[in-house]
């Protein structure tokens, strides 16, 4: 009788704690995807860090043929280590109220952000700061981008990269609205 018990204890303490784990994995298992795409994310952010301070470097230094866009963007993405970066408009403005592509950033090289407009803040289209080097503002009327000016006498320059990192884990997903922007970006003095 004893032995009967006893296996009827085992076999519903057995049952109790295969229900607590089958409660308990789901938590567990979105933790530790949680925890995946955190570092995804730490990885992107300081990987565009890093590319758009070498982006200013190319940039800023002073040489017998300025450096141009293409050169700049072409350093930035050298060391943007798996990630997909393009330019809608290079020098501006830059694009708060819109949304890269998932899993891809935007480039830009402007002249440095106010405090009065920081990079969160959405801008409206009729009152956006002369945005390219050398001062050209958008132009409202046909939506078009800032002009490429060159800057000048030791005009600060700004390389941003806005980019739409894309969690893995499905709940996290349809908790950031499929969508979590980085923004990444230094400012440097030209040497010219």
């Amino acid at each position: 009788m004893g032995r009967l018990h006893l296996r009827s204890l085992l076999g519903s303490q057995r049952s109790q704690s295969m229900t607590e784990f089958a409660l308990i994995l789901p938590l567990l298992l979105v933790f530790i995807f949680g925890m995946v795409d955190f570092g995804r994310g730490i990885y992107y952010y300081v990987t565009m860090q890093q590319a758009v301070q070498e982006g200013a470097r190319v940039a800023i230094r002073d040489s017998a043929t300025l450096p141009s866009d293409a050169t700049v963007e072409q350093a930035v993405q050298t060391h943007a280590v798996a990630t997909f970066l393009a330019n809608p408009c290079r020098n501006g403005p830059i694009y708060t109220g819109q949304i890269p592509p998932a899993n891809q950033g935007w480039i830009f090289i402007t002249q440095p952000q106010s405090a009065t407009q920081p990079l969160t803040q959405v801008q409206d289209i009729n009152t956006v700061p002369a945005n390219a080097p050398g001062g050209e503002p958008r132009n409202p009327a046909n939506g078009s981008c800032s002009a490429i000016n060159p800057a000048t006498q030791n005009t600060a320059l700004q390389v941003t990269i806005r980019y739409n990192f894309v969690p893995l884990t499905p709940i996290i997903q349809q908790l950031t609205a499929n969508s979590i922007i980085l923004t990444a970006y230094t400012v440097y003095r030209t040497e010219y």
